[in-house]
């Protein structure tokens, strides 16, 4: 878009948010009028799904509230566990049975048939009691026991028994009856409901619309005469035809109910009313039309004339607009330009001129600390003095003295050669050695020093007098003060990719406060903190390695009163 000039930004402003938005939105007002109907229908049709959901779950439930009463019955319980010496014996307790307990098979629901079934034996088949073992072979029990669930609703198509018993749908509610623990013999539930009343109340009711319960791909019921009670299920083929499908589960069945869309043409009703919704697109497409070419040609016209101006930035002055029109925000920022024209010009001599004499300053003031710097890093009569002395010393057999020479000149080198701020850990570690050997002469027997490095952390830099300084605060604070016979560590080594550089002496040791506290001078080590009192060395030390290493590097002190202190610094290797 940004390439695209203007006047077609504006035409295509005025396609895409005008001209199709007023299609569009015209269109929908006819379909949404048009789609009302479908609306109020598929209003409907949501009532109508709720109504036959009611209408099945409460036929369903009351089933479900009989079965649950029997599932809890003690008398029924008893009754089925108890073993009878004959037939009579079951027959005469059948009656004490009925007489006692006020049962009747049906529950108060019309044509409902119960039969409760018995791993018993002495039970005699028959009525609303019966031997379990006469019902083992039935498909629906084989269904219900491979669900392995304890209650189910199931519809099925019952031809086990035909020609002698006419084949017809049933409606089964089935349930384990293992309410009570302890139980001798497996029991068991089925209610069948009357699948004829079922269909009839659901045909009876009116439905304005075709309603299917299925169950998977079988229809069970339906109001248009699909529900024969004497016929097998059949399969529902509509589904292209549904305005309303909702799931129900009903006791470990899961139910389908489909409402079909009534017959309805709206493309037909569109054509129909297709010469209103021309004339509503052509009158609301001309204005707006006439409206943008207006707007375009206010705009870029004055654009145009700005951008011309800014074409010539490149030039020593800014041009001026010589002629301004409008009062707009384009004509105010017309306005605008030209104060900042004005002012722009003014300016750029007053910059260019202070801009030069700046540099002029800067540039005077880089030799001057140029100059400075050479009289500090180059003190060659301080090297050749001690060269001289090194030399008499060696002249008249004071060997031992000009050997403190040596070390001296070594380190006073090192000191001052600050070409580069960084040095191979090899460099560093002479340094350190004759640093060492000085404190040698100085302490005698009470120091013993050891200096372990890797062979492949030699050509590592790091930053100059990191270690010597470290050292030096082991000397100071560790062996100083102490009477006795102490050590100093110096151990360099490469670990999980980290430069590992450990200083450590057998010294005088510190308190825990001590320790947290220099600790914590280490850790957030900065300008400032250089200008406090205290270890300003280790500061100093601290803050160029983690400047080297861009905030990476890792400290960690340990230190036991009277037993000895070390400093342990890990720097990430590709830092180093």
């Amino acid at each position: 878009m940004n390439n695209i000039r203007l006047s077609r930004k504006l035409t295509i402003l005025y396609v895409m948010c005008v001209l199709l938005p007023l299609v569009v939105t015209d269109s929908a007002v006819l379909y949404i009028v048009l789609n009302n109907q479908h609306a109020k229908q598929r209003h409907a049709m949501e009532n109508e799904a709720s109504a036959i959901q009611y209408s099945l779950t409460n036929n369903i439930d009351y089933a479900a509230a009989t079965a649950k009463q029997i599932y809890m019955n003690e008398y029924i319980e008893r009754y089925l566990n108890r073993d009878y010496a004959d037939a009579l014996a079951y027959v005469e307790a059948y009656q004490d049975f009925v007489k006692t307990t006020l049962f009747k098979g049906g529950a108060g629901m019309d044509n409902t048939i119960i039969t409760m079934y018995a791993d018993n034996p002495t039970i005699v088949n028959g009525g609303e009691f019966s031997q379990l073992s006469a019902i083992e072979n039935t498909r629906w029990y084989q269904t219900f026991e491979d669900s392995g669930q304890d209650t189910m609703l199931y519809f099925y198509y019952d031809d086990e028994k035909s020609p002698a018993v006419e084949a017809k749908r049933k409606v089964l509610f089935l349930k384990r009856l293992d309410f009570f623990s302890g139980s001798r013999c497996e029991k068991f539930l089925k209610i069948e409901l009357d699948y004829g009343n079922m269909v009839r109340g659901l045909v009876k009711v009116g439905y304005e619309f075709p309603v299917y319960i299925c169950q998977g791909d079988r229809i069970l019921l339906a109001n248009d005469g699909h529900s024969s009670i004497n016929q097998n299920f059949t399969r529902f083929t509509l589904k292209d035809k549904v305005g309303m499908g909702k799931e129900i589960m009903l006791y470990g069945s899961a139910l389908q109910i489909y409402i079909l869309d009534p017959e309805t043409d709206v493309l037909g009703d569109l054509w129909d009313n297709m010469p209103l919704i021309a004339l509503l697109i052509l009158t609301n497409a001309i204005l707006p039309w006439k409206l943008m070419k207006e707007l375009n040609r206010s705009l870029t016209m004055r654009i145009e004339q700005l951008s011309q101006v800014f074409d010539n930035v490149g030039d020593e002055e800014l041009s001026r607009i010589e002629e301004i029109s409008g009062n707009d925000e384009i004509g105010r920022l017309m306005e605008n330009y030209n104060r900042m024209a004005v002012r722009t010009n003014d300016l750029i001599q007053t910059v260019y001129k202070d801009r030069i004499r700046e540099q002029e300053m800067d540039i005077a003031r880089q030799n001057a600390e140029l100059l400075a710097l050479h009289s500090q890093i180059n003190p060659h009569f301080l090297f050749n003095a001690l060269e001289t002395i090194r030399m008499h010393c060696v002249l008249h057999n004071e060997s031992e003295i000009a050997e403190m020479v040596e070390k001296l000149a070594v380190m006073e080198r090192q000191n001052v050669d600050w070409a580069t701020d960084t040095v191979e850990i090899g460099k560093e570690m002479e340094f350190v050695k004759a640093y060492l050997g000085l404190q040698k002469y100085r302490f005698g027997d009470r120091l013993s020093y050891e200096l372990e490095v890797e062979e492949e952390c030699l050509a590592v830099n790091i930053p100059k007098l990191t270690v010597v300084t470290f050292v030096e605060n082991a000397c100071i604070h560790g062996i100083e003060s102490k009477t006795t016979q102490g050590w100093i560590f110096v151990r360099i080594y490469m670990e999980k990719e980290e430069l590992c550089i450990e200083v450590e002496d057998t010294g005088s040791g510190m308190e825990e406060e001590e320790r947290q506290k220099l600790l914590d001078r280490m850790q957030t080590a900065s300008i400032d903190r250089l200008r406090e009192r205290g270890r300003v060395g280790m500061v100093n030390a601290c803050l160029r390695i983690k400047m080297v290493t861009e905030n990476r590097a890792r400290f960690a002190l340990e230190s036991e009163k009277g037993v000895g202190t070390m400093v342990q610094i890990r720097i990430p290797h590709e830092a180093s």
